[in-house]
């Protein structure tokens, strides 16, 4: 049996996500998150997460943002974040590509501006208790249906609902009298980290090493860290190596010890414990499940 682990690119690039050129929508549904190992990352695809069950909360960019059943989530292109699950998740996720709608941003130059004034005029979560919001989680539902089914002329339904779902958000959730900075700042420095973190993993990094780098004292960048990322630097670290651990189990026959090394663990008492605690099994156990 596999690891429920979710599995993680070890570059902090932004995430490569395979539109289709002719038709670039991708629908899915996915049940729960691991808050452990769920990584920080971003893409320039757009975002849309519909809660059709179960609470959690996401942070994006730094700033934490609960949801709970019926919400729906914006996430704008090349925003960070990373989702939390508290129950019984199950998500809708769409990603998109606002270039597919130019033509129609010709006649309403403002119909992607939901995504594009996030955290300005738009909030990331429209809440399942707003009077229009079911609507818009049928409209989704919906759209699902006509992207798995591909029935005739799914595209232009597909299509069309995407357009009423940006009109009608436009329409009754902008917000008047002015807008309210992006809380960003202080993100860029925490990018730059993480790409160096997980372009090395195995390097023996440590809290001062990483602060150094992003020209903060130790306890802010810790406190900008958590604020960021949703816990702190040595943990992530921790993680990571983990993540990076069960894919070499399950996909090389390399030592379990030259696994650990590769990983940046020094001690190999000290990972298979690590090991056992955050996955729930040693690393010759997940072996030998991988080879039955």
């Amino acid at each position: 049996m596999k690891s429920p682990l979710i599995k993680t690119h070890l570059q902090l690039s932004p995430d490569y996500i395979a539109l289709p050129a002719s038709f670039p929508i991708l629908v899915s549904q996915t049940e729960g998150v691991s808050p452990t190992f769920q990584r920080l990352h971003w893409h320039s695809a757009f975002e849309i997460n519909y809660i059709v069950k179960g609470s959690g909360h996401v942070l994006i960019n730094g700033t934490r943002h609960d949801f709970h059943q019926g919400d729906i989530v914006l996430i704008n292109s090349n925003d960070l974040h990373r989702a939390f699950e508290n129950e019984g998740l199950v998500m809708q996720i769409i990603m998109f590509d606002g270039g597919y709608f130019a033509t129609e941003q010709r006649y309403d130059t403002d119909l992607l501006q939901p995504f594009r004034e996030l955290g300005q005029r738009f909030d990331h979560v429209l809440p399942g208790s707003h009077p229009m919001v079911p609507g818009f989680g049928e409209m989704l539902l919906d759209l699902e249906r006509e992207y798995k089914t591909k029935e005739p002329h799914y595209e232009a339904i597909v299509r069309s609902q995407f357009i009423r779902l940006f009109a009608y958000i436009n329409r009754y959730f902008a917000k008047k009298g002015g807008a309210a900075a992006l809380r960003t700042r202080g993100v860029e420095p925490i990018r730059q980290s993480l790409r160096a973190i997980e372009a090395d993993i195995a390097y023996s990094w440590t809290l001062g090493k990483l602060a150094e780098m992003a020209h903060l004292s130790p306890s802010r960048y810790s406190a900008l860290f958590v604020q960021t990322v949703g816990t702190s630097p040595m943990d992530y670290l921790i993680q990571l190596r983990l993540s990076k651990a069960v894919s070499l189990i399950e996909t090389t026959d390399s030592k379990i010890i030259q696994i650990a090394a590769d990983c940046g663990f020094r001690n190999l008492s000290n990972f298979n414990r690590l090991f056992k605690l955050h996955i729930g099994k040693l690393p010759s156990e997940l072996r030998q499940s991988e080879k039955q």
